[in-house]
C-alpha cells in the first residue's frame, strides 16, 4: 500500500492512464526478480493465547526488538505497525499476524538466505518474549471473537464492510495465514499468458499446501480452511474472474474491471476515510459520495489495486496467492513451483501447453473442491495429484534449465522437494496433521503451534 513518501498526487484522468501504470511493470527477463511473502500466527508459549498489540509480550514488543536488529519502524499515528530494510518489509495482518515482504531477489538461493535470516531474527525476539510463531494456513484453536485487533485505520474500515458482502471475511482477516510469491512480466501478451496459467494452476498449489484442517479445536472437514474462507468473504473482489480469460485481454480490460470493484478507503494526511462499497468511477469524476469534491489520484488507483483478492492478482507484478502457510521448506516451494513453471520460457510453455483446453468452469470447480479434498479432487479421467506431478516435473525442469546452484552445489529444483513427497504420496501437510491429532496427539490440537512453531 501506498504511504506518505510515496503518494503519487498526479490525477486520474483517463482508463488508459491507470492501464499504463500495470504495464510499468514490464522488464526484460533479465531483470525478472522473485518476491516472496509469507505469514505466521503469533503466540504465548505458556499457554497459546494470542499475541495482543500491547504489552511486555506483544506484537509492539516484538517490532521494536526486530527494529533493534537493524530494521526501520514505519508508524501509524505514532505506534509502529510495520518495519523497513532495504526493499524487504514486516508487517502486520489484521489479527496480528506477523508477515515477511521479501525483497525482490534474483535467484530462489537468495530468498533462502532472506527467509532463515527473517525467520532467525523472529527466534531472537520471540525467545525473549516467551512466544512463538507458527505458520499454518487457519489458526487451529482461536475463536474470531479471541483475536486481538491490530491498529491499523484500514483493518477498522474492512472490519465494518466485510460481514455487509460475506460470512467469513472476518475469518479471512483474523485467523488466515498464507505464503505468496510475486513474479515479473516481460510484455503484456506474457503477462497475460501468466496470469490465465496462475489462475488455471492455482488450485494445485491450494491442494499442495493444504494446511489448514482445524478450526476452533476440532476437524473443520477441509484440508485447507483457509482457501474456503475465501469462497465467502466477498464476491466482488475475491475467486476466479472471468475476465482474464476473454479474448482481447490485457492492462486495460483489467484496469476496468478493477474500477468496478468497490473501494475501501482514500488515504489522505495518515488517515483513512471510510467509502467502503463506493465507486472508484464517481472518485474519478469527483464525485464520490464519501469524499466530496476530491478526485482520485494515482496514488489513490495504487492503494484500490491492493484491495482486489483475487486467486493471482496483478499489480505491476504478478502475485499468486493460493496456498496456505507452512513449514520452512514450504515456504521456499511455493516461490520454487511458480519460478519453475514461469521463468524458463521452455517450461512455461510447456505448462501453457499441459493447460490448453481447460475451460474456465473446470477451473472454478477445482477451486471449489480442492480445499476440501486436497490431491483427491477430481479433473476428468484422474485427480489433481496426477495434475501436479506432471506440473512439478515441468517446474522441475524449468528450475534446472535456469542453472543457478547454491555453495552446496544445488540447482533451484532442490526447494520442490516437499511438494514431490506430497504429490507421490497423495498426502498433504493437513493430511499429515489429520494424523497425528488423532493418533500421536490423542484427538488434541493442543500441540499444533508448538509442534509447527518455526
Amino acid at each position: 500500500m501506498s504511504g506518505p513518501s510515496d503518494f503519487d498526487a498526479t490525477p486520474v484522468t483517463s482508463t488508459r492512464q491507470l492501464a499504463e501504470y500495470l504495464a510499468a511493470g514490464i522488464k526484460p527477463r533479465s531483470g525478472f526478480v522473485i518476491g516472496t511473502e509469507h505469514e505466521k500466527f503469533g503466540f504465548r508459549r505458556a499457554d497459546r493465547a494470542p499475541l495482543p498489540y500491547d504489552g511486555p509480550a506483544g506484537i509492539h514488543a516484538m517490532l521494536d526488538g526486530i527494529a533493534g536488529l537493524g530494521w526501520e519502524p514505519v508508524l501509524e499515528r505514532g505506534k509502529p505497525i510495520a518495519l523497513r530494510k532495504g526493499r524487504a518489509s514486516v508487517s502486520l495482518e489484521p489479527g496480528g499476524q506477523f508477515e515477511l515482504s521479501g525483497a525482490p531477489l534474483a535467484t530462489l538461493h537468495e530468498a533462502a538466505e532472506e527467509l532463515d535470516a527473517h525467520l532467525n531474527d523472529v527466534r531472537t525476539i520471540a525467545g525473549k518474549l516467551g512466544v512463538g510463531f507458527a505458520p499454518l494456513g487457519f489458526h487451529p484453536e482461536l475463536a474470531r471473537a479471541d483475536v486481538p485487533w491490530m491498529p491499523k485505520g484500514r483493518y477498522a474500515i474492512m472490519r465494518r464492510y466485510m460481514p455487509l458482502k460475506g460470512s467469513l471475511g472476518l475469518d479471512m482477516m483474523l485467523r488466515t495465514c498464507t505464503v505468496q510469491v510475486n513474479l515479473d512480466f516481460d510484455s503484456e501478451a506474457d503477462m497475460v499468458a501468466k496470469f490465465r496459467l496462475g489462475l488455471a494452476l492455482q488450485p494445485v498449489a491450494t491442494a499442495l499446501f493444504a494446511n489448514s484442517p482445524f478450526t476452533e479445536g476440532r476437524p473443520n472437514g477441509m484440508l485447507s480452511y483457509r482457501s474456503h474462507v475465501w469462497t465467502d468473504t466477498d464476491p466482488d473482489r475475491c475467486g476466479i474472474p472471468p475476465v482474464v480469460f476473454e479474448e482481447g485481454f490485457g492492462f486495460e480490460r483489467y484496469a476496468e474491471w478493477v474500477l468496478d470493484v468497490p473501494m475501501y478507503f482514500v488515504y489522505r494526511d495518515g488517515s483513512y476515510i471510510d467509502v467502503a462499497g463506493q465507486s472508484f468511477r464517481d472518485f474519478i469524476a469527483g464525485r464520490l459520495p464519501g469524499y466530496p469534491g476530491q478526485v482520485a489520484t494515482m496514488g489513490d488507483w495504487a492503494d484500490h489495486i491492493t484491495t482486489v483478492f483475487t486467486e493471482v492478482r496483478l499489480k505491476r507484478y504478478l502475485e499468486m496467492r493460493g496456498a496456505d502457510a507452512g513449514s520452512r521448506a514450504h515456504l521456499m516451494a511455493l516461490p520454487a513451483l511458480w519460478a519453475g513453471l514461469l521463468y524458463d520460457p521452455a517450461a512455461q510453455k510447456a505448462a501453457e501447453a499441459f493447460v490448453r483446453g481447460w475451460t474456465v468452469a473446470e477451473i472454478s470447480a477445482m477451486r471449489r473442491d480442492a480445499p476440501r479434498l486436497g490431491l483427491k479432487t477430481p479433473f476428468r479421467k484422474g485427480t489433481l495429484a496426477d495434475i501436479a506431478r506432471a506440473v512439478l516435473a515441468i517446474a522441475a525442469d524449468g528450475l534446472r534449465a535456469r542453472g543457478i546452484r547454491n555453495a552446496r552445489g544445488e540447482d533451484e529444483s532442490v526447494y520442490l522437494q516437499p511438494l514431490e513427497e506430497s504429490a507421490f504420496s497423495g498426502l498433504t501437510p493437513a493430511d499429515r496433521l489429520l494424523d497425528r491429532f488423532r493418533n500421536e496427539w490423542g484427538g488434541s490440537t493442543a500441540p499444533v503451534l508448538d509442534a509447527l512453531a518455526i
